[in-house]
């Protein structure tokens, strides 16, 4: 895959980068304009709702979605896909997994992880 292979397209999966869903993934449902999509992500725990563009960066994986497909469609779709195991298998939510989990390690368990690694 190239740079430029990502395109804001309907279908397209995306990583919410901040707010209230920071860390979901989604789907776009529709393009409204070139600053707003309407996402959903009923598997993940994403709420039907318009997102800025701003919030949202592109994944490489893309589904079939129709022009405004209704939440059920894009349920179906989304398991049919196996977004959920493809996205865990991703370098990147690995990488988010592990920060989450050094971030609630407390300072005992730095400790022995320091003590393990010596």
């Amino acid at each position: 895959m190239g740079k430029l292979d990502k395109f804001v397209e309907v279908g397209r999966v995306a990583f919410i980068a901040n707010g209230k869903d920071s860390g979901k993934v989604c789907a776009i449902a529709e393009i409204i304009d070139q600053n707003r999509v309407l996402i959903d992500g009923p598997c993940s725990g994403v709420r039907r709702q318009v997102c800025d563009m701003k919030r949202l960066h592109l994944t490489r994986f893309c589904i079939d979605l129709p022009h405004s497909a209704r939440t059920a469609v894009v349920r179906r779709k989304w398991t049919a896909a196996k977004l959920d195991e493809k996205w865990k298998e991703t370098s990147w939510a690995k990488k988010l997994e592990s920060r989450r989990l050094r971030t609630n390690m407390s300072d005992f368990d730095r400790f022995k992880l320091a003590r393990a690694k010596q």
